[in-house]
């Protein structure tokens, strides 16, 4: 499963009891799985999750609102992959059979949690594993239609047998054989090919290839074209595969026997580009299909780079369109000679080339940097014209990590791409080289925050909080900013390897120690200035935090109630024991508690029975937006009433537009905040009058 930290399950429960789904929910946060729960209450809410939600898992009862096989009739009509999971008492045979008959996946014991957690967890993993598996499939598609076009567009005569018949031919193929289009090929044996007098040795051959021999580098025969006419050719065998299917692929060549020097050079010619002598697109493109097949069985290392001029939109003109070919000829020839032997070279596009060589990453970009050096220091003549021509080099190393057709060349053409936008460059991509960039990248982040913590890398911005009820309150929430390189930071940028390294703690302690700080400035300037900040989990067990608490309210002279300490409501429930103890910790010093992204839960006030905050932030999917999104008015509502009666300050959050702020007052929220009221900045200077 993955990180807890790093997912949330979208969560569809089918219940009659809120308060069974609650405990579930309960159950899955407290053992680190955040999840986002919908709870529908009859078929059409259902339907309109199912319509209108992305939905992860579904945890159904046998439930009186949404009878169970409405529920998976709904489900399997949606088309979508969405596990569904049976809530049980106990196991009954009779009702397992039935479950799995509609599509349920697995029974969970509700009155066994660790149970219910392997389901969910099971059940999760599958489903990423399912989705992988289309994505996966979805690339070889897409791998296997570029592989078809190149078979199309080949020279070579190329056929697809399946079981010995034929599943697929290129032109070229039916050509050779004297057919018109495929159809009169297919479903045609292989042995219908190949002359009389070798039939017998030709069966034996396709026999031990069934049972899993290899094939011979090339096989001799003697073939026969629809007429009956016989040639003398070379066929060449390739595992493969067609729509899915496992075949063996075969090239026929026709044998010069005659000549054989005159059969190479032919064969020769046939592979390469006439302008540039380079070998052309369709034959280099069997290099790269071989060596990432290499690189996938752990074979060996290879490298692919992509050769362009720099500017040739603007090269061309100067040079002359009837000097175009003798220009591409020149570049090929300094490529070739800057290459040499060590490597196969191709024109790969109308002006641009291709290198494969059989090198790790280190010598393939000294290869890279040498070509585009070779053609720096060059000076090309072509007719009564000269010029410098330089060029951009992307490619890509080619290994275990990054072994299919498609992401290398996917690879190797961003590279270039980029470049290209940089001129007289090189870039080349090593997927073994990303693990240690992002080694480098967190520790670099690590070192920043430390630093900042030990120095001033850190600040504090503000935002003010605006009382809708008259209330006379200075209010402003802190914003922690990193001052990094001159570009100030938010947390989202670095607060995920804070938490892996364990220095949230330590961050905590910061925050709240410059916002008392701010609090008795602002005290010796004749405000009486209050401030919301916010805090993580780890300050719950952080007996540090406390201390700290404590000795900076009595340092700076600052009563406790003018700190508002919050933090987010799943987490609390993840952490309940710990934040309860914090609660009665913290209580005696005066500081008022809050809980934020309140309502994210299926009935959030029962959290309320174990945790009393003073002050509640509204979910910010309730209150964003707010006037184009009047469907929340009604939740808003509820939250507001249950809060007022139980003395709770409700606040909320990116509040857009004045129209939001008179739907918000009259829903009885009692604080607002977001850009209409005003921005965060580094200073206070808020009017509240």
């Amino acid at each position: 499963m993955q990180n807890a930290n790093d997912m949330t399950v979208r969560l569809l429960i089918v219940d009659d009891s809120g308060e069974n789904a609650e405990t579930i929910v309960s159950t899955l946060r407290n053992s680190g799985i955040a999840v986002r729960p919908m709870r529908p209450q009859h078929s059409e809410e259902l339907a309109q999750a199912l319509g209108t939600q992305p939905i992860d898992l579904v945890l159904v009862a046998a439930a009186q609102s949404i009878p169970l096989l409405q529920v998976t009739q709904q489900i399997a009509a949606s088309g979508k992959d969405i596990p569904m999971i049976l809530l049980a008492e106990s196991i009954n045979e009779n009702e397992w059979v039935e479950a799995g008959a509609n599509g349920i996946r697995a029974i969970a014991l509700r009155h066994r949690p660790e149970h219910l957690l392997a389901v969910v967890r099971n059940e999760w993993t599958d489903l990423h594993a399912r989705r992988g598996l289309r994505r996966i499939e979805a690339q070889m598609r897409e791998t296997e239609r570029r592989c078809d076009a190149l078979i199309s567009s080949s020279r070579d005569p190329i056929a697809y047998i399946h079981e010995g018949m034929h599943i697929r031919a290129n032109e070229a193929y039916l050509e050779m054989f004297g057919y018109e289009t495929f159809d009169d090929v297919e479903g045609i044996s292989l042995l219908d090919m190949v002359a009389p007098q070798h039939v017998d040795g030709f069966k034996q051959l396709l026999k031990s290839m069934s049972k899993g021999d290899a094939p011979p580098p090339q096989y001799q025969v003697d073939a026969r074209n629809q007429d009956g006419a016989v040639f003398a050719a070379t066929m060449e065998f390739t595992q493969a595969s067609y729509e899915g299917e496992s075949c063996l692929q075969v090239v026929f060549r026709r044998r010069m026997e005659f000549d054989p020097e005159l059969a190479r050079e032919v064969e020769d010619l046939r592979q390469r580009d006439q302008v540039t002598g380079l070998l052309n697109r369709p034959t280099f493109m069997l290099h790269v299909e071989n060596a990432v097949a290499q690189a996938g069985r752990s074979e060996g290392q290879f490298g692919l780079l992509l050769i362009e001029p720099d500017h040739y939109a603007r090269l061309l003109p100067e040079i002359g369109l009837d000097s175009a070919d003798a220009l591409i000829g020149a570049l090929a020839r300094v490529l070739a000679q800057s290459v040499g032997d060590t490597a196969q070279v191709a024109r790969f596009g109308e002006h641009s080339f291709a290198v494969l060589t059989e090198a790790p990453y280190a010598q393939t970009v000294a290869l890279a940097d040498h070509i585009r050096e070779a053609f720096a220091a060059q000076v090309f003549s072509i007719g009564e014209r000269s010029a410098t021509v330089t060029v951009s080099v992307g490619g890509v190393q080619v290994g275990e990590k990054i072994a299919s057709i498609g992401q290398v060349l996917a690879r190797a053409t961003e590279c270039t791409q980029a470049a290209l936008e940089l001129g007289n460059t090189t870039r080349v991509f090593d997927p073994a080289a990303v693990d240690r960039v992002e080694e480098e990248r967190i520790q670099h982040w690590v070192t920043r925050i430390r630093q900042a913590l030990d120095g001033d890398g850190f600040q504090l911005h503000y935002q003010p909080v605006l009382s809708l009820q008259g209330e006379a309150l200075e209010l402003y929430e802190a914003y922690l900013r990193l001052d990094h390189n001159g570009e100030l930071l938010s947390p989202n940028a670095f607060l995920g390897i804070a938490e892996d390294h364990g220095l949230l703690a330590d961050i905590n302690r910061w925050v709240v120690t410059h916002a008392i700080g701010m609090l008795a400035a602002r005290k010796r300037e004749g405000h009486v200035t209050h401030m919301m900040v916010k805090i993580t989990p780890e300050s719950f067990n952080d007996p540090q935090m406390i201390a700290t608490l404590r000795r900076e309210l009595e340092a700076q002279g600052v009563p406790g109630e003018q700190l508002w300490l919050h933090a987010p409501e799943a987490k609390v429930f993840t952490h309940l024991r710990n934040a309860q103890q914090f609660l009665a910790a913290v209580a005696p010093l005066g500081c008022r508690i809050g809980l934020e992204q309140f309502g994210s839960g299926l009935d959030s006030f029962q959290l309320l029975a174990h945790f009393q905050p003073q002050f509640l932030k509204l979910d910010r999917d309730f209150t964003s937006d707010f006037a184009r999104t009047r469907e929340h008015s009604e939740k808003i509502s509820e939250i507001t009433a249950r809060a007022q009666a139980a003395d709770i300050r409700t606040i909320a959050e990116f509040v857009a537009d004045a129209n939001s702020m008179s739907l918000l007052f009259s829903a009885g929220v009692d604080y607002v905040q977001g850009e209409f009221v005003g921005p965060a900045g580094p200073v206070m200077n808020f009017d509240f009058s």
